[in-house]
């Protein structure tokens, strides 16, 4: 086979995937909104135990997490409770996306930090990660009349798109990034009319700038591309995470990470790299006190 069939057939198959994954979506939310949240989790179970058997590089990702977050090495109900909680993250999506909060038992922290801080300023960067959910996140905002809009990268925010489309009648819009040329444009025009912008600060394409600082134990390379966008728009930014805790409890929190504002040119690469290492450093704490939240399966530490 000659490398443009192949790449051809491989592009044809990864399309084929995606949309056999869109319609598993719109089958799984359907189902969920018509029998209710907890016949949908029975159905989670078995869902998780397949991948908890036959998926194999995830297995291998959450065991080494772990062990790293654990300070030991996992138990097997442990790698099954980590798969588990990303499963129930998902599955919580369709009745988030669809105003069904009274199903769930939410506590917010540090919403005053969060009010105070849109008062000064009328826009806030919201940096999360792939650690919890950040739809609770949103469905926060959206309940305290504090919107949030998600930007991610184009081919994310493409798939992000879609997904949503596929769960909720009036799906959120995601700014894209990455490709687009005026992402930062845009980033400042949702800022100015008092909007959030929320971007999951620990995942980059790899083609990406990152910096190198600890985490749980060893190098981590973090994307400096969201840090050092929030410098050149003078902004401050705030941590959030939506906690998974079992059940149908979620924890919702917000810190101050770091502030731009009024930062003169030459002390930015500073402030980013001192902006990365604290981020890195809340994860850390984050992780270690909520172990099954994070859902980066793959080598986070590898030499990229």
């Amino acid at each position: 086979m000659n490398a443009p069939a192949g790449k051809l057939r491989a592009a044809a198959w990864t399309e084929r995937r995606e949309r056999g994954s869109l319609t598993l979506l719109r089958l799984m939310a359907r189902f969920s909104l018509r029998l209710g949240r907890r016949p949908g989790r029975v159905i989670l179970r078995g869902i998780t135990a397949y991948y908890f058997l036959f998926a194999p590089r995830a297995r291998r990702a959450s065991r080494a997490y772990l062990r790293r977050a654990l300070g030991r090495a996992p138990r097997a109900a442990e790698r099954f409770a980590h798969l588990l909680a990303f499963a129930s993250t998902i599955h919580d999506r369709v009745y988030l996306l669809n105003d069904r909060y009274d199903l769930f038992d939410i506590e917010v922290h540090g919403e005053a930090l969060l009010r105070e801080q849109l008062a000064r300023t009328g826009g806030l960067l919201l940096f999360g990660a792939h650690l919890g959910s950040f739809e609770v996140t949103r469905a926060v905002g959206r309940r305290a009349a504090l919107p949030v809009v998600m930007a991610a990268h184009t081919r994310n925010a493409r798939k992000i798109n879609a997904a949503l489309e596929a769960i909720s009648t009036a799906p959120p819009a995601v700014v894209p990034l990455g490709d687009n040329p005026f992402a930062l444009l845009d980033v400042q025009c949702l800022l100015e009319q008092g909007m959030s912008v929320g971007i999951l600060a620990d995942r980059t394409p790899r083609e990406q700038h990152t910096e190198t600082v600890e985490f749980l134990g060893a190098p981590a390379h973090f994307p400096s591309s969201p840090f050092r966008a929030a410098a050149a728009l003078g902004r401050p930014v705030v941590l959030m995470a939506g906690l998974y805790l079992g059940a149908n409890r979620y924890r919702v929190v917000f810190e101050p990470l770091a502030d731009f504002s009024g930062l003169p040119r030459a002390a930015r690469a500073a402030a980013v790299h001192a902006a990365i290492e604290r981020y890195a450093h809340t994860l850390e704490r984050l992780c270690r006190a909520h172990p099954f939240n994070w859902f980066n399966f793959y080598d986070f530490w590898a030499d990229r």
